[in-house]
């Protein structure tokens, strides 16, 4: 674990000024000489070690680290996702839906995609909800929609900023939330604070559960999420405007 973390702030150290110079920058390469030294001792000491094999993939897939080679990436990641990897079973999935045009890449991606989901990957909850909610491969389904978008907007998971942009959006449109989800939470109460969770939940109208969204996706920091807080909270002070004036007339 100490490999890996050494690796990954290596790494973390590019993403963070790669949008400022070319891909292939020799500064970088020091940096990227360290992940990957660090990824493969990992992989080394640990050859079960799911991090690190997916670390590593990623240095071959993505970065212009010097001995990249794209195939050892690819079989890397398959490995990874194999062995149970949520992040492995994401990327997997995405590259063999977007990038391949093989018939059954649908199903492949899709396979890895719910291996994802069933660990609560955020990335891979939001992409089933839209596909859910475009029918796009799939039969057209608001419900499970919802349940994903839920799930990956969560605060405990990671707080999934478009999810919880997607989420919101829907509430405001009227979408009812299905039963599992009320279901769901109210697990997550003890006895003593159920029947208040119930009320609280009964009591609160979409507006407001939307708005919950919207500040998940606005503390991921998203501006969509702030204008749309902005937005609801005009809309808010013109109903308030006029029903004042209403009753002043």
């Amino acid at each position: 674990m100490e490999l890996i973390a050494k690796g990954w702030s290596a790494l973390k150290e590019v993403d963070r000024v790669i949008d400022y110079c070319e891909l292939n920058d020799r500064r970088l390469i020091p940096l990227l000489k360290t992940a990957k030294e660090n990824f493969e001792l990992a992989l080394e000491a640990d050859n079960s070690n799911t991090h690190a094999r997916y670390w590593l993939s990623k240095l071959h897939l993505k970065y212009h680290v010097p001995g990249a080679c794209k195939a050892m990436g690819a079989a890397l990641l398959v490995d990874a996702a194999n062995m149970g990897d949520p992040d492995a079973q994401y990327e997997l999935g995405c590259r063999l839906r977007v990038e391949n045009d093989y018939v059954q890449s649908d199903q492949q991606a899709f396979y890895y995609i719910e291996k994802a989901v069933d660990q609560l990957h955020p990335g891979a909850l939001y992409l089933l909800g839209t596909v859910y909610l475009t029918g796009d491969c799939v039969k057209k389904d608001i419900a499970s929609a919802l349940w994903c978008f839920h799930r990956a907007s969560e605060k405990y998971v990671q707080g999934h900023a478009g999810a919880a942009i997607a989420y919101g959006s829907l509430l405001l449109r009227g979408v009812q939330v299905p039963e599992c989800l009320t279901k769901l939470n109210a697990k997550r109460v003890s006895a003593a604070k159920k029947a208040r969770a119930n009320l609280e939940s009964n009591l609160m109208n979409p507006v407001e559960k939307a708005k919950e969204q919207f500040e998940v996706a606005a503390q991921a920091g998203c501006n969509l999420g702030l204008r749309w807080l902005q937005r609801i909270e005009e809309e808010e002070k013109r109903l308030l405007t006029e029903s004042s004036r209403i009753e002043t007339l």
